[in-house]
């Protein structure tokens, strides 16, 4: 007797090995093998109707099955295949088990399950306790092998009208990625079951707030209506999250500000708010709308394609000007919560002088209060052009010149200016262009390019050299940017200017004699005149 129950429980041992090979076989089948299985032909797809969260690849069906294996929520679907597989004494069982319309799943001749709104994993324990039941040591084993790929309609505000293939793990929002319109709502979807069942989802809770209830997977026959949204409205300014956002029924304002645009920023100066509408008004370019704090409040209402501005008390910091060799402000300054700061992404660093004189420039700038004329040119220092005369610049407030050494500011990190700004300060920066000039009597008077230690005659060389028919013993006079003279063995500075002197008594003397020559002799011609008529 106990060697009989030694050689069952041997039998049933080896049948279950056998069972686990088997199942391990089939489990490794490759996917043309599944496609067969199937009856999906080539690569079952037709052109771009086919998506789940990404385009459906056939090539890889057996990571959806991985996906679907080890998802708590995966639910019955007809066209999965799933494997049984269980030891029956000593013979070992294994089939395929598709899922039709019906949702009928027969386990062997053992029972008929209706998988019919279950979970794959409550399905899954159903038929285990039924096996198990009837076979209490057949190790019992049942797994996906196959998703179910279906047919969805998507119709509404989209492109066309297009029927998409799916998975059961594929949820609303990854069928509606591109082929919406411009007035498509993402708030109020429809879903029409295979059964006529309506329900309509909102997109936006599911991107915002992760609720998945409202991106649900799709199931076979499903028909899904976008719907055109009601009211859109933009929101910009000293908010946490602008944008532009899809009101609901009764939203308004305060929802705009508080819930979608997440609130106010610290500097938010929320008495002046701004709302341009294009909407019922006769003007096509809309109108402007002023509110003030209590608008929030009152939830003032608002109407579709609407743009809402919050100010920020920033704009309403006292200001500087920035005058004459600067860059404008604004390509340089980038506002970062309430603080502004020069953009590293932009540098006029490389700003080389040419041959075309540039234009002088004014900006304005905002400060601190008793901010310190150090801290604000070091803060705005790439303003400042490389042709800046950075130590001849100076403050202009209202009728007095303080000279400030820029210079000093920015290269010498130990300087402390005593001077603090004021509002309507103008900060002047004079021009220092690298040119030199050269006048006078030379053969091409003109402007040339400054180089470092150079004196007269490289210029006056430049410039073709002297005219000798204007100019002897080779006089000049140099004078530099404040019209001082210079001695003529010094190196010649920017903007310099070299004025060769007409000093050629036979310049002058061929200039004038003609002149003499005629005055005399209409004075000549006058006494002789007289003399006769006497």
């Amino acid at each position: 007797m106990k060697m009989r129950r030694v050689v069952t429980v041997l039998a049933a041992f080896s049948a279950l090995l056998m069972m686990q090979g088997s199942f391990a076989q089939t489990s490794s089948l490759s996917s043309d093998k599944i496609k067969n299985t199937l009856g999906i032909q080539g690569n079952g797809t037709q052109g771009k109707e086919i998506q789940t969260e990404e385009e459906l690849d056939f090539s890889n069906m057996e990571n959806y099955v991985l996906i679907a294996n080890s998802s708590k929520d995966y639910p019955v679907t007809p066209g999965d295949v799933y494997r049984l597989a269980y030891a029956a004494g000593t013979s070992a069982i294994s089939y395929l088990i598709p899922v039709d319309s019906t949702y009928t799943i027969r386990i062997s001749n053992l029972a008929t399950i209706n998988g019919e709104g279950k979970t794959f994993l409550q399905l899954k324990k159903q038929v285990e306790d039924i096996v198990n039941r009837n076979y209490p040591m057949g190790g019992v084993q049942f797994v996906i092998y196959q998703t179910a790929v279906f047919q969805v309609t998507v119709k509404g505000e989209v492109s066309e009208t297009q029927i998409k293939k799916v998975t059961a793990l594929t949820r609303l929002s990854s069928v509606l990625k591109t082929e919406l319109t411009d007035f498509a709502s993402e708030r109020n979807v429809t879903v029409v079951s295979d059964k006529g069942v309506k329900k309509s989802y909102d997109l936006y809770k599911a991107r915002r707030n992760g609720d998945l209830s409202q991106n649900p997977y799709l199931r076979p026959g499903d028909e899904i209506i976008v719907n055109r949204y009601d009211r859109k409205v933009t929101v910009t300014g000293a908010v946490e999250r602008p944008g532009k956002y899809e009101l609901l029924k009764g939203e308004n304002l305060n929802e705009l500000i508080n819930i979608y645009g997440g609130g106010l920023r610290d500097r938010a100066d929320a008495s002046r708010i701004e709302v341009l509408r294009t909407l019922d008004v006769l003007d096509r370019s809309g109108r402007k709308i002023y509110l003030g704090k209590n608008a929030i409040e009152d939830n003032y209402e608002l109407l579709n394609y609407d743009s809402v501005y919050i100010s920020d008390y920033n704009e309403l910091k006292t200001v500087v000007f920035f005058e004459g060799a600067v860059n404008s402000v604004t390509e340089l300054i980038n506002s970062q919560e309430g603080d502004y700061e020069i953009s590293s992404a932009t540098s006029f660093e490389n700003d080389t002088a040419s041959d075309t004189l540039r234009t002088s420039n004014k900006t304005a700038v905002s400060f601190e209060k008793d901010e310190n004329y150090a801290f604000l040119v070091r803060k705005y220092k790439l303003c400042f052009t490389s042709n800046a005369d950075l130590k001849s610049a100076y403050i202009r407030r209202g009728g007095s010149i303080i000279p400030i050494d820029l210079e000093q500011i920015l290269y010498n990190p130990d300087f402390y200016s005593d001077q603090i700004v004021q509002e309507f300060d103008t900060l002047v920066v004079p021009f220092k262009q690298y040119f030199v000039s050269v006048a006078g009597a030379v053969r091409n008077p003109g402007r040339y390019p400054y180089i470092p230690d150079r004196t007269w005659e490289y210029y006056v060389g430049l410039a073709g050299g002297f005219d000798k028919d204007k100019n002897t013993l080779n006089s000049i006079v140099i004078v530099d940017t404040n019209n001082k003279k210079c001695r003529e063995n010094e190196y010649i500075l920017p903007e310099y200017t070299i004025t060769a002197r007409t000093n050629s008594f036979t310049y002058y003397f061929n200039k004038y004699a003609p002149v003499v020559t005629t005055v005399l002799s209409a004075i000549s011609t006058m006494f002789t005149i007289i003399a006769v008529t006497r």
